[in-house]
């Protein structure tokens, strides 16, 4: 009987214990192969992945355009995607690579690449849906030419802040200012998604700018991506804790580091192009409130 107990014990202290480790560890939970980390959820037609699952294309035409969404839900970590945008005259193309709760009061992180006419920058527009609610775009001239290589475009998702990077170069910070009536994403598990749309009606110069079909197909394409976030299992705590795990909960991402901040006054000053901060007209000078709060 004793020997029964003791080993009826023993895999049930296994048992927990690899419950707990399921629920706990969080880091890296990408396998770099998008037919097993992503499904299908928009005209699988327009959808091309290289038989070894490494890189992904969609495709926009005037039949439709695509896109695809990972299998797990997230509540914090950090996201990264190499893209290379759609080349030559994209005007009125959209590439949109996003962290969504598809909830009524939905949270959302957004980076949202507008096409343009050939010859002219590509507008990367980034936007935050907190309990429902946007109005928090920005929007600014990438330093280079998107559709010529790939860059890693991605997203640090935490405790204390959002941070939007573009080849490890923070381009916009929005902060946890939740104590000061500032709504933050921090209770709503999130998918990623990445989409390839027609946005002609507002994407290029407000809409003025219509796709020329003639250019198509639009063609973009990822790789290398990595996925190093807490997965929703529905216990918040896990994914709220500070652990080696969670790194990114850790006080050393509670800010931007010196280097950082000084890429990210560099970014503001050459390449900003539109703050919804900056938009007195469209708020009747009464912007919102984190625009007087301090971003780091």
């Amino acid at each position: 009987m004793n020997n029964y107990l003791h080993t009826t014990l023993f895999f049930f202290f296994v048992y927990v214990s690899s419950s707990l480790f399921q629920f706990s560890v969080a880091s890296i939970v990408s396998t770099g192969d998008f037919n097993k980390d992503f499904f299908v959820v928009w005209s699988p037609n327009h959808i091309n992945t290289s038989d070894d699952g490494k890189t992904r294309s969609l495709k926009l035409d005037q039949e439709s355009g695509a896109g695809f969404a990972s299998n797990q839900m997230f509540l914090f970590g950090q996201i990264d995607m190499q893209i290379k945008l759609v080349p030559g005259d994209s005007a009125g193309t959209v590439l949109a690579f996003y962290l969504t709760s598809d909830q009524p009061n939905r949270d959302e992180i957004d980076l949202e690449f507008l096409g343009n006419v050939s010859g002219q920058p590509y507008i990367l527009q980034t936007n935050i849906y907190a309990d429902g609610f946007d109005n928090r775009e920005e929007r600014i001239h990438l330093w280079f030419d998107p559709s010529k290589d790939f860059h890693t475009y991605s997203v640090l998702w935490n405790l204390h802040q959002i941070v939007f990077m573009v080849d490890t170069i923070p381009i916009r910070v929005y902060r946890n200012h939740a104590d000061k009536g500032v709504a933050f994403p921090r209770r709503q598990p999130m998918s990623l998604k990445a989409t390839l749309w027609n946005g002609e009606s507002w994407a290029t110069r407000g809409g003025q700018d219509k796709i020329d079909w003639k250019n198509g197909p639009f063609i973009a394409s990822f790789r290398n991506y990595k996925i190093d976030a807490c997965v929703w299992k529905g216990n918040p705590r896990f994914c709220r804790a500070s652990s080696s795990n969670n790194w990114w909960n850790q006080y050393n991402f509670s800010s931007l580091t010196s280097i950082q901040r000084r890429w990210f006054k560099w970014v503001r000053k050459y390449h900003l192009v539109y703050d919804y901060c900056q938009d007195n007209e469209r708020f009747q000078n009464g912007v919102p409130r984190e625009c007087s709060l301090p971003k780091y």
